[in-house]
């Protein structure tokens, strides 16, 4: 089934700008990235975080900052924002796994809030008016990322990059023992494992990939603003998650899509579009209860047996 699902992932994404609007189709894969980062902490490790928006808004305007006033070329600058995000997440991962279950969150959510707050008041953000005007510039100095097809291939690199990362992690030692301390945490522990250690390191490669999907997109719409670093954008991408299916290798990408496409083609009703994919999402998840692609999944396995 995962040969299937590689193929078809493979094949879409190639013939995606030529089946949609390259801007849309560059936006459901940053945030199919995104997804996927926070589907590493919360379906491999159990760890249900509130603020990951820090790290997608926070590498978006750092990106956007070192392009527009340092003169970064857009590949060095979506690493610098690649990087903050990390240092970051080490930063909020060594203070958050102390605790465990809603402590855990309610931290992650407290020190986003305080991104949130440098990202209004810093002086080089903007303000309520974002960062704009972040240049695309050229790729190696060769490609032109202006043409929305050179640079929707970039794009689409970027996250085969980063989803084979997680895909090698999850099927690693590594990732095997994230399982068991999500599992059984204290018969992780009594195995000798240092479970704060492989927490904070997970909490980090999460925090890592998913400031790369959020530096990415700042290149892409060429601007980065507060709604990146919203509390809000935590919640969208926890509902990413679990409507595709936690847990899961391609469910975080499934669910990415429903949700963009369903903003897009549901924003003619403006403010009305939270209330209408709330009310999708209590249907799904009373009716697919390990998401799209969980729920196929048993199905399959259930046939197959």
């Amino acid at each position: 089934m995962n040969k299937v699902f590689w193929v078809l992932l493979i094949v879409l994404g190639l013939a995606a700008p030529w089946l949609m609007y390259p801007v849309f189709a560059m936006k459901l894969l940053c945030f199919a990235l995104f997804a996927c980062a926070f589907n590493l902490l919360l379906g491999y490790v159990g760890l249900l975080s509130f603020g990951h928006a820090a790290f997608f808004g926070g590498a978006a305007y750092i990106t956007g900052h070192v392009i527009t006033a340092w003169g970064f070329a857009p590949l060095p600058g979506i690493l610098t924002g690649t990087l903050f995000a990390m240092v970051l997440g080490a930063i909020f991962g060594a203070l958050a796994i102390r605790r465990q279950g809603i402590y855990f969150a309610m931290i992650t959510l407290a020190l986003a809030q305080i991104i949130f707050f440098l990202a209004l008041k810093l002086p080089f953000t903007g303000g309520e008016n974002g960062l704009q005007g972040i240049p695309r510039g050229t790729l190696l100095g060769v490609f032109d990322l202006n043409q929305p097809i050179t640079m929707y291939y970039f794009v689409f690199a970027i996250f085969m990059a980063g989803f084979l990362i997680i895909y090698r992690t999850i099927h690693s030692p590594f990732g095997q023992i994230l399982t068991a301390i999500r599992e059984n945490e204290p018969r992780a522990r009594s195995l000798g494992y240092n479970v704060e250690r492989f927490k904070l390191i997970a909490f980090t490669l999460s925090a890592t990939l998913a400031g790369t999907a959020g530096a990415t997109k700042s290149v892409i719409f060429q601007f980065a603003s507060l709604t990146d670093v919203h509390w809000q954008m935590s919640g969208e991408v926890v509902l990413m998650t679990l409507l595709g299916g936690m847990g899961t290798l391609f469910g975080p990408i499934a669910g990415a899509a429903a949700v963009i496409t369903l903003q897009d083609e549901l924003a003619s009703f403006g403010s009305w579009v939270q209330v209408a994919i709330g009310g999708i999402f209590v249907v799904c998840v009373l009716l697919f209860r390990r998401g799209f692609v969980g729920e196929l999944a048993r199905m399959l396995k259930a046939k197959s047996s």
